[in-house]
């Protein structure tokens, strides 16, 4: 009888010490209560009876509650190891991407001042910076095959190249160190081989002739130097620049349109990038080029146009012209402007203020803002733009489809339009030519032989 006696006030313990830490409102007076039940039943047998039933009553809630907390636990914890592996297994193929290029054998860093991604690191510091912008319709096949000529060409021997996202990817992630590793191939495997230029694709001079002045011209600030332990400093004998990346958070934090706009597009939006991109990095560099990567691609080096201009000038490209034998252009195309980074950032803060006038004034007059219209407004006021040397040019740039034949490897071109709904055209043909060299057909993935 002691022994039983004894259980049951162990159980009972252990019953209240459980409900004591659910209900800690009740500690005290459950423990008082509990004191008087058990003086109580060592005199009244009916109240022996009473205190049975409220311990077989606790017993039975301390069940339920355990179970209830227990069922919560698992659920949890099942529900947290199932999201591991997917998380997981991204982060893993992120970091096996970044470890095949040689450019990303140390650890990743970001590319300015905590903001970016820096998929590669050129060789010296650069006075001349390319910003493309994508837009939200972009593909990876789009991507990929601008920056495969983008490589080739010889700006990118000369500036340095950044581009902006609506919102970075894994695709775009592997598709831009895809081809930095590619065009890092190409580079060793031309600079070894007896390939005459004449017979070749790539032209290996762009990267390797480089002057005394270029090669002092000191680090790259986009990002941490990655030390090399290999002989004979071989990154001094090559040029070429950096590869950065930014999404529009990072550069517009506050999403700066949105509170006159619903749904800001990218088109408008990277104006409000700009300022804080170009403002940061104003000492830096000389000649800026903005352009929709989308609509554009770089074929030879389009800034030379501009090197020999003022810090103020700004070169658009007309569109069209107001009729036969007139020569004003009666618009010109907002997707690429280039000029001293000076008179670039200007035509930016004009253009941003005129957005945000814009889309003040849709609310009452209930108009569509639209990107280009502004630009050809902005471009046609010389009062707001008169510190700023405008420069059109009524040079035509040349469709993909009008190229023909070995056309993507002209240099005199500088650059060329996609045009519109040729863009898997353009993607084809860039690879069926590229594939026809021997050199290159060993280094891109996507020939097939």
């Amino acid at each position: 009888m002691g022994m039983t006696s004894k259980s049951r006030s162990n159980g009972e313990s252990w019953g209240m010490g459980f409900l004591l830490v659910l209900f800690p409102a009740e500690d005290q007076n459950q423990e008082s209560n509990n004191r008087k039940s058990n003086n109580l039943n060592q005199f009244s047998p009916s109240a022996s009876f009473k205190r049975t039933n409220s311990s077989h009553l606790i017993h039975k809630v301390q069940s339920t509650i355990s179970i209830c907390l227990l069922l919560l636990f698992t659920t949890l914890l099942l529900f947290t190891i199932s999201t591991l592996p997917s998380a997981t297994t991204t982060a893993a193929r992120r970091r096996h991407l970044i470890s095949k290029s040689p450019q990303f054998s140390s650890n990743i860093s970001r590319a300015l001042q905590g903001m970016g991604t820096l998929y590669r690191r050129g060789t010296r510091a650069m006075t001349e910076l390319v910003v493309a912008h994508a837009v939200e319709s972009l593909t990876r096949d789009e991507l990929k095959s601008f920056l495969r000529l983008f490589h080739r060409s010889p700006l990118a021997s000369k500036s340095d190249l950044l581009i902006i996202f609506p919102s970075r990817t894994a695709a775009y992630d592997a598709a831009i160190l895809e081809e930095n590793d590619s065009f890092l191939k190409l580079l060793t495997r031309y600079k070894s081989s007896n390939v005459s230029h004449s017979s070749a694709s790539f032209n290996v001079t762009h990267f390797t002739k480089i002057g005394k002045r270029e090669r002092d011209s000191g680090e790259p600030i986009w990002g941490r130097r990655i030390r090399s332990n290999s002989t004979g400093n071989e990154s001094a004998r090559v040029s070429y620049g950096s590869v950065a990346g930014f999404d529009v958070e990072e550069l517009d934090p506050e999403n700066s349109l949105s509170g006159f706009l619903g749904n800001v597009p990218m088109s408008l939006r990277r104006w409000a990038c700009y300022p804080m991109l170009l403002g940061r990095v104003r000492r830096n560099f000389k000649h800026v080029m903005l352009v929709n990567l989308k609509e554009f691609l770089v074929l030879g080096d389009p800034l030379d146009r501009v090197r020999t201009q003022s810090p103020e000038s700004v070169l658009v490209n007309a569109v069209g012209r107001h009729g036969k034998g007139n020569t004003r252009p009666s618009r010109v195309d907002s997707g690429v402007l280039m000029g001293g980074s000076r008179g670039i950032r200007r035509v930016c803060s004009k253009m941003l203020t005129d957005i945000v006038r814009a889309t003040m004034q849709q609310a009452k007059k209930k108009n569509p803002v639209s990107e280009s219209g502004l630009f050809n407004q902005l471009v046609g006021n010389e009062y707001v733009l008169k510190e700023v040397k405008l420069v059109v040019s009524t040079e035509s740039l040349a469709e993909v489809s009008s190229l023909g034949g070995s056309g993507l490897h002209r240099s005199n071109h500088g650059l060329i339009r996609r045009g519109k709904n040729s863009s898997l055209d353009a993607n084809s043909a860039l690879i069926t030519q590229l594939c026809s060299f021997p050199i290159d057909s060993t280094v891109y993935s996507d020939c097939r032989y």
